[in-house]
């Protein structure tokens, strides 16, 4: 099978490429996939230098998140058929045309996604429903500001936020961007934060401020955010996209009032195993309700600009590699 391969940890993506490997065979418990679709995020890229927190010994195959078809069952799996259409995580990376992953790790695709938007679902509406139900205990009528609300994560918060009865502001970059995402997701309002946005999000929220902050940004961006949050808000720290690790002047958070919450979606269901699969239940009960998008589908001899896309951010929503293709 054709599969992309991290030989070596090195800038610009310098170990990869699209090798013939043998193709994997499923052991006990396990279940081979022929990849239809996988997911592009942040990790992968992250992997390819080594600077991602999970560093899989060389030489290995980047591709968190899959959607495809049954092509093989290990011994004793009994719960899919050859054929059937799954989604979920690869144990043997996403970028290939063949995966091999524990069969508890896949579940049936929802009808109402495609592939691509099943293998483009799962990370993301995990963190925004960990991120608002779980650490920020949304309440409906809330003001909920997400910020990098064109990228997967944040445009998932947006779309869940709204169906939990939330008043949503989408805060980016770009206007470009912010039109698809007022178009096609309805959010109460839109706001560009070049130049600033401190004052923008006062006036949209009557003076108060939002009574929950989605930053999967940093940087600059949570600092203006420790100025726009409401009395007992929650300000939740999802990643780092901006490069820098802002501080708190802890000053702010008692004069204010409010709470910041780092979110890790995939170690709070570590940690608590039964509220973890609750959250899996949660989502996947959602994802006919949701909608997941897809911007760009790339074959796999195209991963170096599927990857460019991404770090780019030059997509509204998710980047897939499509090995069918």
């Amino acid at each position: 099978m054709r599969a992309l391969l991290v030989e070596e940890l090195a800038p610009d993506y310098g170990g990869c490429a699209v090798k013939e490997i043998e193709t994997p065979v499923p052991g006990p418990g396990e279940v081979q996939v022929r990849v239809k679709a996988a997911a592009v995020n942040f990790p992968d890229l992250l992997q390819t230098r080594g600077e991602y927190q999970h560093k899989p010994p060389l030489p290995f195959i980047p591709g968190l998140e899959i959607a495809g078809e049954v092509s093989a069952l290990g011994e004793g799996v009994t719960a899919f058929q050859l054929g059937e259409a799954v989604v979920g995580g690869a144990r043997i990376g996403g970028f290939s045309e063949y995966a091999v992953t524990p069969a508890a790790g896949l579940r049936r695709k929802p009808e109402g996604l495609s592939f691509s938007q099943a293998a483009g679902y799962a990370t993301a509406y995990l963190t925004a429903y960990v991120s608002l139900v779980r650490r920020a205990q949304l309440q409906r009528g809330e003001w909920v500001l997400v910020h990098g609300a064109a990228g997967g994560v944040g445009l998932a918060a947006v779309d869940l936020a709204k169906h939990l009865g939330a008043r949503v502001i989408a805060a980016s970059a770009s206007d470009e961007k912010l039109a698809i995402v007022q178009a096609e997701y309805a959010p109460d309002a839109v706001v560009n934060v070049t130049g600033g946005f401190r004052e923008k999000v006062k006036e949209i929220t009557g003076g108060r401020g939002a009574d929950v902050i989605y930053d999967p940004v940093g940087g600059d961006v949570f600092d203006e955010s420790t100025r726009c949050i409401a009395f007992d808000g929650r300000l939740l720290v999802v990643g780092f996209a901006s490069g820098r690790l802002p501080t708190l002047p802890v000053n702010l958070a008692l004069i204010k009032g409010f709470s910041v919450m780092g979110v890790r979606a995939g170690e709070y269901g570590r940690r608590f195993p039964e509220k973890g699969r609750e959250n899996q239940a949660a989502i996947w009960a959602l994802a006919d309700r949701m909608k997941p998008r897809v911007d760009r589908e790339f074959p796999l001899n195209d991963w170096r600009a599927a990857f460019d896309s991404l770090a780019e951010r030059k997509v509204v929503g998710k980047t897939i590699v499509r090995p069918d293709l």
